[in-house]
Order: C-alpha cells, then structure tokens, then sequence
C-alpha cells in the first residue's frame, strides 16, 4: 500500500513501514500517517482534506502505552483489524464569503492584543446576546470538546455542537447546541481574526462584518482513533489523573 508520512521524527518510523509493506509516495496514496501528535493530524487534514488518517504518536516526544506502540497499531492497520472514525468539521463563513473549516473547533478571536472584541450573538437568527466583551467566541465539534472548548469551560460534551465564549465580561452561558444549529456572531468592535484548528492561516474579519458559524459538509476520516487518543497513553504524559 502506498502512503504518504508526514510528521517529526520520521527517521524513527521509516524502518517500520518497510516492515509491514508500506511505500512511501509522494502521489496516489491510500493513507496519510502522521507521525507526532494531535497537531499533526490537524495539519494533515488541511493539507489533504478527505484523505483517511493513521495517526502515530512519537515516542520521542510523547510515550505511548504497550498496546499502542507505533509497530503494534500499523501491524493492526496492515492486518485489517483497524476501525475507521468520521469526524464531522465545523465551520466559519465570513460575510466576504471566506471560511475556515476545522476537525476540532473554529474561533473568532480580537485582533489586537490590548483591545477586547465586542460582538453581537444570534442563534438560529434569534438574539441571544445583544453585546458581548471579550476575548474569543467560537464553536467546537464533538471530538474538539476535549481541546480549546474544554479550557474555556471546563466541560466537554457527546452531541452538537458547544458555543464557548473566551474571558468575556458579560454572564452569559456556555452553550451545547443542536448539530443543525446556525450561529452568527457581528462584530460591533473590531477588528478580529478567524481561526479553524491549529492553522497559523487567519481570516480577517473587519468591524461592521459578520460570521456564520455552524457544523460543515466534510468529514475528516480517521483510523483507530480511539487507540490514538487512548486514555492510558496521555496519563504517561499527563500523569495527573484529573488533566482528562
């Protein structure tokens, strides 16, 4: 099968593929492996959007479990005994027509590091808050509710889609809303900037403009996702019981 490796470290991963029969190649391959962490994967998906994934951890920077080694999971996938995940993205549309779309969470964020965002709320074109003072506002997939979402909350969810609103000065609730929920938040002071994921590409949004949050049409597909995530290996790395 062919391949394509993306990553850090690859020298440590390269005699594995040989191994188990996989070809690197730099065009028709099957499967992206990515050979690091959680970034990674991200980045891979922008990069070959649709693609399915073999997301590796490195050793050398993040210890895996014995179950979950890199030689024991491709020994897995080349087996046939490997699952794959869909993983529904979210989305941002800019009044411009410019979106950003990501696995994990999409976010609106002050342009400035001095000056704070304000922006108005609605919700299935219903207001939901007239003005709102803060850092950030954005939204989060089921699988992003583990990341910036859960920082801000401290809180993840199973279904929908979870609003979340960074360091704002007004009380209003962190929200998990239906997956065919719409969310359009106007910036009244800006100016701020987009972000999907871990992408260092950001959209400006001026004042005055509005965004469109909501769940997108694109999947992103994932083998063994759950051994990827797996619980016992990010207590190696995060040996405190309470950090997930």
């Amino acid at each position: 099968m062919k391949i394509k490796l993306l990553g850090k470290n690859l020298q440590d991963i390269r005699p594995l593929l040989a191994r188990f029969g996989l070809q690197e190649a730099e065009s028709g391959f099957e499967v992206v492996v990515t050979h690091g962490g959680d970034g990674a994967l991200l980045g891979a998906e922008r990069d070959y959007p649709g693609v399915p994934k073999l997301p590796l951890r490195d050793a050398a920077t993040a210890p895996t479990c014995g179950g979950h080694s890199a030689a024991r999971r491709l020994e897995k996938f080349v087996s046939g005994g490997s699952a794959l995940t869909r993983l529904p993205k979210v989305v941002g549309v800019t009044s411009a027509g410019e979106s950003a779309a990501g696995i994990n969470d999409v976010f609106l964020h002050s342009a400035s590091h001095t000056s704070a965002l304000r922006y108005r709320v609605r919700i299935d074109g219903e207001l939901y808050a007239s003005e709102v003072v803060g850092d950030a506002v954005g939204i989060a997939s089921v699988h992003g509710s583990g990341a910036y979402y859960r920082s801000i909350t401290h809180s993840v969810f199973r279904v929908g889609i979870g609003l979340a609103f960074s360091n704002s000065t007004e009380s209003v609730d962190h929200m998990v809303l239906d997956a065919a929920s719409r969310i359009e938040i106007e910036i009244t002071r800006g100016p701020a900037r987009l972000a999907a994921d871990n992408d260092p590409r950001e959209l400006a949004v001026a004042e005055g403009e509005s965004v469109s949050l909501a769940m997108g049409g694109d999947c992103a597909f994932v083998w063994d996702l759950a051994d990827f995530m797996c619980h016992h290996c990010r207590l190696l790395r995060h040996p405190n019981p309470n950090a997930f």
